[in-house]
């Protein structure tokens, strides 16, 4: 599940990024709402996608 996170925030992150570049400056603030809830979850211990990715029906890690 870890790994499903990471490639996802990393993507997100990525796909922003190039949109805030080429398309709208505006996509930023996706930027940082994605590095936001990276760092809420690091100090809750508390994820959204985890729980998406857990009702859509990827294992927890082991």
């Amino acid at each position: 599940m870890h790994y499903w996170i990471r490639a996802i925030a990393g993507t997100f992150i990525l796909a922003s990024l190039a949109l805030g570049y080429w398309v709208h400056p505006g996509w930023y603030l996706f930027t940082a709402f994605v590095g936001a809830n990276l760092l809420q979850s690091s100090f809750t211990r508390w994820c959204l996608m985890e729980r998406i990715l857990q009702r859509l029906g990827v294992p927890p890690a082991v």
